[in-house]
């Protein structure tokens, strides 16, 4: 849908807001602001605040636009809380410290929370009403403008953390309507953007079903077999049930010749690596959907043939995590694959070689990511995040069919997981152009760019 320009416009004298309605004002945000501050870093709790006790909201409350009181630490009963930074509706709150995509992000608190108090790492700023709506200015500072002008000023010595000083958002120039327009205009954005976020909500939801089929397949080949005829027996095992009568149930250590974890705990650090050399497979390589070679990390190969000994790994040997959480189960498991080189596992990571007359490494592996999610229930141990070590990992039980066998049903799996594949990557992408007409309808409009004073007056007498 196409909307509308205003009448008139005249130049802003800023390069990036270009030209503006010529009725709207143009001023620093420092000119329409009571005041801004940020709040205070006490040690706190690891869990949230409980109903009727106190909280100190964390730098994530902002993500995503939306406001989330639920994103706060319990402030301990032996401290007195400073009421004066509690949360009252209107105000607007922006990340002053974070990664240089989160740095910035910015969220309108829609009511008063007067027991969750503002934390250090955010600014509060406070509107001079009806000169500017907070809405308004949120709206304002999550533009692409707006967000660029803090990308680029975000400074520190660590990427993973930058930071953007108070006058980098009090400098900024806003072009500002009426206080009627301003209303009109986030009464617009507000139904516009629901439509729009609804429709990404179905395709979140989608890409939900598509993952959750997809594991379903992998199950049922690796617990069932391709023969729906084939006779079953009780595999004596709770997660695997019935089984083809003629599989044989074993263990992990049973099939493979060798086995090794990453020799290298916190000792290796990012200091340790360079642009080429042995690889080290760590953690966020190892993917249920297979390796994962988008962050890659090398080490010097004389610090590898001094130190390491046997932990190296070849193409079609066994990756295993042995540490996980919720969404990345420890025990989720792929295949080394072919061409990776001189490469060795990080600590944390175990290499299982099979025996290949006997397993076909896709299939345990296939085998080994179904029963992820039990086994990190079952074998694993730790508080916030879940840990195998080598030793038990060994003993995790697998359903195995003859080598013949296990190579037909890989072959299966990818055939019907590239159908499911193709469907989640055309979901994802629409959600990007969904995220994208979202964030250009909102630049749009708070800048000035289009009219939507008919419409909205449409929507009213309507």
């Amino acid at each position: 849908m196409s909307f509308p320009r205003y009448p008139t416009y005249k130049p802003s004298g800023v390069e990036w807001l270009g030209e503006v309605p010529e009725h709207w004002k143009l001023v620093p945000i420092k000119r329409i602001l009571q005041s801004i501050e940020q709040g205070w870093s006490p040690q706190c709790e690891a869990a949230p605040a409980e109903p009727g006790e106190w909280g100190v909201l964390k730098v994530g409350c902002v993500n995503g636009g939306k406001f989330n009181p639920d994103e706060n630490k319990a402030l301990p009963r032996e401290l007195l809380p400073d009421e004066r930074l509690g949360i009252r509706g209107g105000d607007v709150l922006v990340s002053r410290a974070n990664t240089r995509e989160l740095v910035g992000s910015v969220a309108m608190a829609g009511r008063d929370y007067p027991n969750i108090l503002l934390c250090d790492k955010l600014y509060r700023l406070r509107t001079d009403q009806p000169a500017c709506s907070p809405a308004f200015l949120a709206r304002y500072l999550a533009s692409d403008g707006a967000r660029n002008v803090i990308e680029t000023s975000a400074s520190g010595a660590s990427s993973s953390m930058l930071n953007i000083g108070q006058s980098v958002i009090i400098n900024m120039p806003i072009a500002l309507p009426s206080a009627s327009e301003q209303a009109g205009l986030i009464q617009f954005l507000d139904r516009e953007t629901a439509k729009i976020d609804a429709l990404i909500a179905e395709q979140q939801r989608l890409i939900e079903l598509l993952q959750e089929k997809r594991q379903a397949v992998i199950s049922h080949a690796v617990t069932k077999g391709l023969n729906p005829d084939a006779p079953m027996k009780d595999s004596g095992v709770e997660w695997l049930g019935e089984v083809p009568e003629h599989w044989i149930i074993t263990r992990l250590g049973r099939m493979s010749t060798s086995r090794c974890d990453g020799p290298f705990g916190s000792g290796l650090k990012s200091e340790h690596y360079v642009d080429s050399g042995v690889l080290v497979v760590r953690l966020q390589n190892i993917k249920n959907t297979g390796y994962d070679s988008a962050v890659s990390a090398f080490i010097d190969k004389h610090y590898y043939s001094e130190r390491l000994g046997d932990h190296d790994v070849e193409p079609g040997d066994l990756l295993i995590a042995g540490l996980g959480d919720d969404k990345n189960y420890v025990g989720r498991a792929c295949m080394a694959p072919d061409g990776m080189g001189p490469a060795m596992v990080k600590a944390d990571c175990f290499r299982f070689r099979l025996a290949s007359e006997v397993a076909a490494p896709e299939f345990i592996a296939s085998s080994l990511n179904a029963s992820a999610a039990f086994h990190a229930g079952t074998l694993s141990s730790g508080s916030t995040r879940s840990r195998i070590p080598l030793s038990v990992m060994a003993t995790r039980e697998i359903a195995l069919p003859p080598l013949e066998e296990q190579i037909e049903i890989v072959s299966s799996i990818k055939s019907k997981l590239s159908e499911i594949d193709q469907l989640q990557r055309e979901a994802e992408a629409a959600t990007v152009l969904l995220q994208e007409r979202r964030s250009a309808l909102i630049s749009a409009a708070v800048t000035g760019q289009i009219d939507v004073r008919g419409l909205v007056a449409e929507d009213s007498a309507a």
